[in-house]
């Protein structure tokens, strides 16, 4: 009988004890897939529905790599940021400033900053519903299927257009016709307690099933303020997802689901990596206080938030899918989902006891979305036609407090700033991909989408001082912008994005490929736009107002091959890319040492850049008990073009202009290593009667990147292994298990995500990974 996964789940190789070939769950249901294609996959092969229809692994030409749930968990993942570095050219990790921002760049594109206006670059879906917002995209993965990367533009296949990727989370199903329980309980460093459960019960036999499923997410803080001793960068969290499954007949299924999320957590503290600048309006510029205060990194940062200024985040969402077969060639597919997202979040940007920036960040953001799918499956001609729409409004209230930015002859100047914002999205787009097969060998692939979006953006602040120059400073955008700026807080974005794909099979068991596809990312507003300088560039020498940025486009051309050699015991994969990344939305800062360090804001239609790079996974099992995994991604991005106006008269270019001379570019892509490598073993020791003991470990390279657009000097990661281990007892039945890990066994000290907001204070923050932890886990599943 062939083993069934909804994606290339045999190449996740670079995972932390990923099995690839005996005693993995299925990553799809068989009532999901076409039973002609199911029956055509023999003994053994791997079935995937990548393009939305049944097909073995060898014959999908794309980039893909999933890991499933029981895998995650072998990984000690608790959250997406737990599979960082275990797949090529893939950075995954925990955003900045809080415990549930994502930040994820895929082959080189991401966009990390949290503001509301930017738009994720690289795609988050929970169960086929597309995530609007990095605040809370990083999902705890207590009640996951599985999980999916998909590499490059996927916008032919997928509701909403992606410019670098897909990440999809897929749930575990109620099973209509048996019961089934599991459950796990984690202690470990840091006073860490994880507590899972999962529940699926028949309410009718094989009609209707549910299923419930809730984690306990607790951990102290891993960084302490040596002035006061109050520890931070906890954890605290609860989740929740209940799901209703019926299948009144053969011909429909629907699926009613809804979750919920609540963190309460103190801050999440960075580290200050430049001299901290306070500017006193009789003397010039002061330094406050220096680059790492406390010496080298070792988990130690101060701030002036107060006792209870923490963080709290509720996110919920329901979705009802409906799957319906309008006969053996047709199917439609309907998801329906509304989702809601409350975060409030005090945030020290500066990181030290001085309050240089410090800020509360709340906003209410609500999305309803639909979809529609036609799928089509014949003899020769196969693909998915689609409609979808999304309407995301996003109210935010932020008050910056900065009573230690500023100062006159020595005494303190209070000041703090007001803004209330609101941002309307609207997107609709049409998509279709269809595969035509020439012969048993030979097929290509087409794909067009449409997709378009309009935005409204209105936006007030002012600010509140002791001193009178700085008190009561009014802006309002659009309306305070000259004419003919000031009467229009609308904009849209359109464009068609197309794709097509050649695939060949020299043997059953081989798949050689080439493709091309084009992605898109809207543009949008500045969102910290105070006055009419942040909307100002210089364009042909010229000071112009440029009221809002333009969307990114990307073409990828890829070719790449996929193999099963001796049985399954073997497997390749490997792919080679190039992107051409055009009008890069890059927020920048102004400000250097020596000057006032209190600019703007701008954000900047940068340029161009060149993508190119190479990816392989390998997967071997030399005996049944032994598997051995490898991952490998090289990475070349390089700006070819950065239009960089900034200015700080009389001295000419900002310090870090990326292009200080207009014509050549100083600087290198954020968040792009050039190597990503990992390499991964299990072995399994049958005890007879008695059980069986898994020994497995893996280690994971990120190579040295930027962590800031215009490259300081401070927000660059020079490159970090992390070594992970885990033991694992498994009892003779299989219903309950122990297992032992260790992750970042050599206490590498290393950065993830930076905040530069060099035009205050200079601030440029650091972000680090956790340190050693250990954990132990008791757990059950029947």
């Amino acid at each position: 009988m062939a083993r069934i996964y909804s994606l290339p789940v045999r190449l996740a190789l670079g995972a932390a004890a990923l099995p690839l070939f005996a005693g993995a769950p299925a990553l799809a249901q068989s009532a999901d897939l076409p039973v002609a294609d199911a029956a055509a996959a023999g003994a053994g092969d791997i079935v995937v529905i990548a393009r939305k229809r049944a097909e073995r692994l060898v014959d999908v030409p794309i980039a893909i790599t999933a890991v499933s749930g029981d895998e995650l968990a072998k990984m000690q993942a608790v959250d997406l940021s737990g599979v960082q570095g275990s797949m090529p050219n893939v950075n995954l990790v925990q955003g900045r400033g809080s415990t549930s921002n994502a930040n994820i760049f895929i082959r080189g594109v991401g966009q990390p900053d949290a503001l509301q206006t930017f738009d994720p670059a690289v795609g988050v879906y929970v169960d086929g519903v597309y995530i609007s917002r990095i605040q809370g995209a990083l999902f705890n993965l207590y009640d996951v299927d599985h999980v999916e990367v998909l590499r490059g533009p996927q916008g032919t296949l997928y509701g909403k257009n992606t410019i670098g990727g897909a990440v999809n989370i897929v749930s575990k199903k109620p099973d209509l016709g048996s019961f089934h329980a599991a459950g796990s309980f984690t202690y470990g460093s840091y006073n860490q307690i994880v507590a899972n459960g999962y529940l699926s019960v028949p309410l009718i036999a094989d009609k209707v099933a549910l299923s419930v499923a809730g984690a306990e997410d607790k951990r102290d803080g891993i960084v302490t303020d040596p002035i006061t001793g109050r520890k931070y960068n906890d954890r605290n969290g609860q989740a929740v997802r209940a799901i209703l499954r019926a299948k009144p007949t053969d011909r429909l299924e629907l699926i009613l689901s809804g979750d919920y999320e609540r963190q309460r957590t103190r801050p999440t503290l960075g580290y200050a990596t430049a001299p901290l600048i306070r500017t006193d309006f009789a003397t010039g510029a002061q330094v406050v206080v220096p680059a790492y205060p406390y010496g080298s990194y070792d988990y130690k940062a101060s701030t002036s938030l107060k006792p209870g200024q923490g963080q709290r985040l509720d996110h919920w969402g329901v979705s009802l899918t409906a799957n319906y077969a309008l006969n053996e060639m047709l199917s439609l597919t309907s998801i329906t989902a509304y989702r809601h997202l409350v975060p409030d979040y005090y945030l020290d940007f500066d990181a030290t006891q001085y309050q240089i920036a410090d800020a509360f960040v709340g906003f209410r953001q609500h999305q309803l979305s639909q979809e529609l799918q036609l799928k089509l499956n014949t003899h020769k001609l196969k693909g998915v036609f689609g409609l979808y729409y999304l309407d995301e409004h996003v109210r935010s209230h932020q008050e910056s407090y900065d009573d230690g930015l500023f100062s006159y002859a020595g005494f303190p100047i209070s000041f703090t700033r007001l803004i209330d914002d609101d941002q309307r999205t609207r997107s609709y787009a049409a998509f279709g991909q269809l595969t035509y097969d020439f012969t048993d060998r030979f097929s290509i692939t087409g794909g067009l989408r449409y997709t378009h979006e309009k935005k409204r953006y209105d936006r007030f602040t002012t600010t509140v001082s002791n001193l009178p120059l700085l008190n009561g400073i009014d802006f309002s955008f659009p309306g305070d912008l000259p004419a003919p700026y000031n009467g229009d807080d609308t904009v849209g974005f359109h464009a068609w994005t197309p794709s097509v794909t050649l695939s060949y099979k020299p043997t059953r068991d081989t798949l050689l490929y080439a493709s091309a596809s084009r992605g898109f990312k809207s543009g949008g507003f500045n969102g910290r736009v105070n006055s009419a300088a942040d909307v100002t560039q210089i364009v042909d020498g010229v000071a112009t107002i440029v009221p809002y940025f333009k969307p990114e486009t990307v073409w990828t051309y890829e070719v790449g091959a996929k193999a099963e050699f001796l049985g399954g015991r073997v497997r390749l994969s490997a792919d080679a890319f190039y992107s051409d990344y055009k009008d890069f939305q890059a927020r920048v800062g102004g400000g250097s040492i020596g000057a006032a360090a209190n600019g703007s804001f701008p954000v900047l239609n940068a340029g161009k850049l060149r993508i190119a790079g190479f990816e392989a996974e390998v997967a071997v099992r030399p005996v049944d008990a032994w598997s051995l995994r490898a991952t490998f991604g090289y990475l070349d991005a390089k700006y070819l073009r950065f239009d960089d106006g900034r200015r700080l008269p009389p001295e000419g270019h900002d310090a870090f202009s990326c292009n200080p001379t207009g014509q050549h570019v100083t600087c290198q892509p954020a968040f792009a290593p050039p190597i990503t490598f990992s390499v991964a073993t299990d072995y399994a020791i049958p005890l007879g009667t008695a059980g069986t003991i898994t020994l497995g470990g893996d280690a994971r390279f990120v190579d040295k990147q930027w962590l800031s657009v215009d490259n300081r000097p401070g927000l660059k990661e020079p490159g970090y292994w992390l070594v992970n281990a885990y033991v694992q007892y498994d009892a003779p039945d299989g219903k309950w298990y122990v297992r032992g890990g260790v992750k970042n066994l050599t206490k590498a000290i290393y950065l993830t995500d930076a905040q530069e907001f060099s035009s205050v204070g200079n601030i440029q923050t650091a972000y680090y990974g956790d340190p050693r932890t250990w954990s132990g886990t008791v757990g059950f599943r029947f």
